[in-house]
């Protein structure tokens, strides 16, 4: 990846003070808040996976259809993302933070109450578009609000632990909602846990007028990239139910990687890019998008084929699976949070290496599941080592991939670190789950019989096993990958970053 003519270790930063800091006082406190913001956003993205077979069933939507309500929430929310972020540049990131905490409450709240197929689509849409307005404003509050190397350091530390951890705690609370309450709660819940976060956000957050010469937005490549990432996760969504070989599959990845190419073409020759590329092809932020993504690719395969796995494998209830992820939560917990000092001193290169190559090593584990396997033997070791490597390396990644952007550029650059992990994340989604397909439908046809119900089961898990390798060999690319690229050292804070957030 090319580098910018401006290197990041090029001079010695200039840290502000807490006298140049409004929130210096609170800075904890807003740390809180901003952190239940992301919980909300990344709850979403598996508390739902629990719900949906409750939600099924009493809504009477196809097998066909139910994908969408996934799908739905993710083409809204990883297509405008880049836009969110360049919002919250322009209007700023308290009222964007805020609107998008509002709107997220409200759809959350028509989904709950939703009485058929179309209304619930409808409102996980809403979902994803208010999402892509509050999860670039909450990543660059964060960067604004604390200034010195070490306590962002452990700020980002903590806000990779709740990224990395919170969809596995969607699981719990998922399991837990759907067998005690319902499954709309799973829903209902994000509109008391945003009521808190938008009186936090409104009393400890500083107002700061828009600056007078703020850009426009960049219209054509915000209409390009917009169709380019619908047509390209639409077309990874197609390839579950349609096959890689379906037209309408091969359309949309080609017609989506198209566009993409030319929003790359438009950035380079507008005046005012909605993504400047410098962002990007800087060495130790594309590193760190990258790191976010093949993390994405890889926690899909814990996420759903694990619950699958103890579900429908196992038989285990929905609250039972949900806590069976709580040693994940913990590891990642307590390598995102311990690993900051280490991370400020040595920058991340080296954790971010380690931590990807233990989450290699835990997918190798799962990938010896059997039928008959116990938790405690099998399950547990690899939750465990997953769990650390993800801390390990997400927390660095978030960090760094924002360090060094100036106050202009700190919504885009925030938008591109979820946009990333979104995309990272449906790529996972589409590519995995069609190799599980296949595996299963494999074994299946080589039977030359009727398969018994221990057939289909011995199906099932070898199609889970066929994920969890593949899951291996992306995290272990992404280690010698993004492990090259990232420079050695820490990462320079930039003198000119901002210390007010809006």
């Amino acid at each position: 990846m090319a580098e910018t003519l401006t290197d990041d270790r090029a001079r010695e930063p200039v840290e502000p003070g807490p006298s140049d800091n409004p929130h210096h006082a609170t800075r904890w406190i807003i740390l809180g808040v901003i952190a239940l913001a992301q919980l909300i956003v990344v709850l979403d993205a598996t508390i739902v996976n629990i719900a949906l077979p409750s939600a099924q069933e009493a809504l009477g939507f196809s097998n066909d259809n139910r994908q969408w309500i996934v799908t739905g929430y993710a083409l809204a929310f990883g297509s405008l993302l880049l836009l969110g972020g360049r919002l919250s540049d322009l209007i700023g990131r308290r009222p964007m933070f805020i609107t998008g905490l509002i709107g997220f409450a409200a759809a959350s709240a028509v989904g709950g109450a939703a009485h058929n197929f179309e209304l619930l689509v409808g409102a996980r849409v809403a979902q994803g578009v208010f999402g892509a307005l509050l999860a670039p404003a909450a990543l660059s509050l964060l960067t604004v609000t604390f200034t010195d190397s070490k306590e962002r350091a452990k700020a980002f530390a903590i806000f990779g632990a709740i990224s990395g951890g919170g969809g596995a705690l969607g699981l719990i609370l998922g399991g837990a909602l759907t067998e005690y309450l319902s499954w709309r709660w799973c829903l209902y819940v994000n509109v008391p846990l945003a009521v808190i976060a938008v009186v936090g956000a409104a009393l400890l957050l500083k107002k700061q007028p828009r600056s007078e010469d703020a850009k426009g937005i960049d219209v054509p490549g915000t209409v390009v990239v917009v169709a380019g990432l619908v047509s390209f996760v639409y077309g990874l969504a197609s390839a579950e139910s349609d096959g890689w070989g379906a037209a309408t599959t091969l359309m949309c990845i080609g017609a989506g990687l198209v566009l993409l190419a030319a929003f790359a073409v438009i950035e380079s020759r507008v005046s005012d890019p909605l993504l400047p590329l410098h962002i990007v092809w800087d060495r130790t932020r594309g590193a760190s998008f990258l790191v976010v993504a093949f993390v994405g690719i890889g926690l899909f395969a814990v996420f759903l084929f694990l619950t699958y796995y103890v579900s429908l494998t196992l038989g285990y209830s929905p609250l039972k699976t949900g806590f069976s992820f709580v040693p994940m939560i913990l590891g990642i917990m307590a390598t995102a949070t311990s690993s900051a000092g280490l991370v400020a001193r040595i920058g991340p290169k080296v954790p971010v290496f380690v931590g990807m190559m233990l989450a290699a090593v835990g997918m190798v584990l799962f990938a010896q599941l059997e039928v008959d396997s116990s938790y405690a033997l099998h399950i547990l070791p690899g939750l465990i080592i997953t769990g650390l490597g993800i801390g390990l390396s997400i927390a660095p990644a978030f960090s760094a991939a924002v360090s060094g952007v100036d106050a202009e550029h700190a919504g885009v650059a925030s938008a591109s670190v979820n946009t990333f992990q979104q995309i990272g994340g449906s790529i996972g989604t589409a590519v995995l789950s069609a190799f599980a397909a296949t595996a299963t439908s494999d074994y299946l046809g080589g039977l030359g019989r009727a398969p018994s119900t221990l057939d289909t089961q011995l199906a099932a898990v070898d199609g889970y096993t066929t994920v969890f390798w593949w899951a291996a060999g992306v995290f272990a690319v992404g280690a010698v990958i993004c492990g090259a690229l990232f420079r050695p050292g820490p990462v320079a804070v930039n003198p000119d970053a901002p210390v007010l957030a809006h």
